[in-house]
């Protein structure tokens, strides 16, 4: 059975692809990856050119697919790489192309291969078997689920990463309040004197879904995504055009909360949802305002989770700042399969040393956690 190659996802219509997602995250809906192409968030002219992989029976039913794209460079991929990139550049080895199953400039952990494993390991092998004809250095796999970590684990050539990331989970909290409660003193002081701080400015909370705000909002929170891009020198990952395209196709999963002084909107953070999980994704403000940060990107969304009764608040890849905040480490994991024998040695023996510190470093931060004993 032929791979099919698709050059953009929509050749694949969205209720065949949805149909093989094994939860309702929506990193991997056909509506968010869609978006991002027809948005030029990646495309031609970024360094991301999807090729994503179909492989159907002889019925034309769809058995296996993943979302698959040729990378030019590492941005936006938040499984740091640049320097295995540079040591090739040394060694006069083309690190790129290569290929990255992954959701572009989302570092949140879920499916990755989609369908049966047994479809899936054929996949797995043709597609390793086709990188030295297509001149690529490897192939990169992001951000999996156990059940893919399964299926990679012990597969000749892969070699699994890992990384350390801070969750917050909902032990059952009725408020706020309740979540303060479960902490240390001093840490539960420090938490209500931030909040304090910025109600003392002026400043209050409005929370959106997709479909509540207008044109001109989206202006707004375009514009602060974007600054927080331009105050360090670099364009933004996405186009203004995919706010609106990801509002008109799955404006249900879309959550907004915007700091308003008065009636005037100074900050957001943008997050997105599924039956269990808020995923805090692109925050910015067009003003500094003392503490502001904490309360739009974690204390907002941790009463967010709260009052929707959600489980668990994934507020983004970075940040021992989220520990003393109640953020938990979670381990999480990408699997990288390199050609080249020479690269693929040295690697594997610096992930062998890497995990070692990223698991002693999990456990020094769970020691540091803000919760009461007992």
């Amino acid at each position: 059975m032929p791979i099919k190659i698709l050059s953009r996802l929509a050749e694949c219509p969205p209720a065949t692809w949805d149909a093989l997602l094994p939860d309702a995250q929506p990193f991997l809906r056909h509506a968010f990856l869609s978006c991002l192409e027809d948005s030029g968030s990646v495309g031609p002219g970024t360094g991301w050119k999807p090729v994503h992989r179909l492989l159907e029976d002889g019925q034309g039913r769809l058995l296996a697919a993943l979302p698959l794209y040729s990378k030019a460079h590492s941005y936006g991929e938040y499984v740091f790489d640049w320097g295995w990139a540079d040591a090739c550049q040394r060694a006069g080895i083309a690190y790129y192309p290569k290929w990255l199953t992954g959701v572009p400039f989302t570092p949140v952990a879920g499916a990755r291969l989609l369908g049966e494993p047994a479809a899936l390991s054929d996949v797995l092998d043709a597609m390793t078997g086709s990188l030295a004809e297509r001149g690529l250095s490897g192939w990169h796999i992001n951000f999996t689920t156990p059940a893919e970590d399964a299926l990679l684990r012990g597969r000749e050539g892969w070699l699994e990463r890992l990384d350390c990331q801070f969750h917050w989970f909902n032990r059952d909290y009725r408020d706020f309040q309740d979540f303060l409660d479960a902490l240390t003193s001093r840490k539960r002081k420090q938490l209500r004197k931030e909040r304090e701080q910025v109600a003392g400015q002026g400043i209050d909370f409005d929370w959106r879904a997709g479909h509540q705000l207008s044109e001109a909002e989206w202006d707004f929170v375009y514009a602060c995504y974007a600054n927080t891009y331009q105050v360090r020198g670099q364009a933004p990952y996405l186009t203004r055009a995919f706010f609106s395209l990801l509002a008109e196709r799955m404006p249900e999963a879309i959550r907004v909360v915007l700091a308003l002084q008065g009636m005037r909107p100074v900050a957001m953070a943008f997050s997105l949802m599924d039956c269990d999980s808020l995923y805090g994704r692109y925050w910015g403000c067009l003003a500094e305002y003392d503490r502001l940060h904490f309360e739009t990107c974690f204390y907002q969304g941790i009463e967010q989770a709260i009052t929707l009764g959600l489980k668990r608040f994934d507020a983004g890849a970075q940040g021992e700042h989220k520990l003393i905040r109640g953020f938990e480490p979670v381990i999480t994991r990408s699997w990288h399969y390199l050609r080249h024998p020479g690269l693929r040695a040295a690697v594997a023996d610096f992930l062998a040393e890497e995990k070692q510190g990223v698991l002693a470093y999990a456990e020094e931060a769970r020691e540091m956690l803000p919760y009461r004993q007992g």
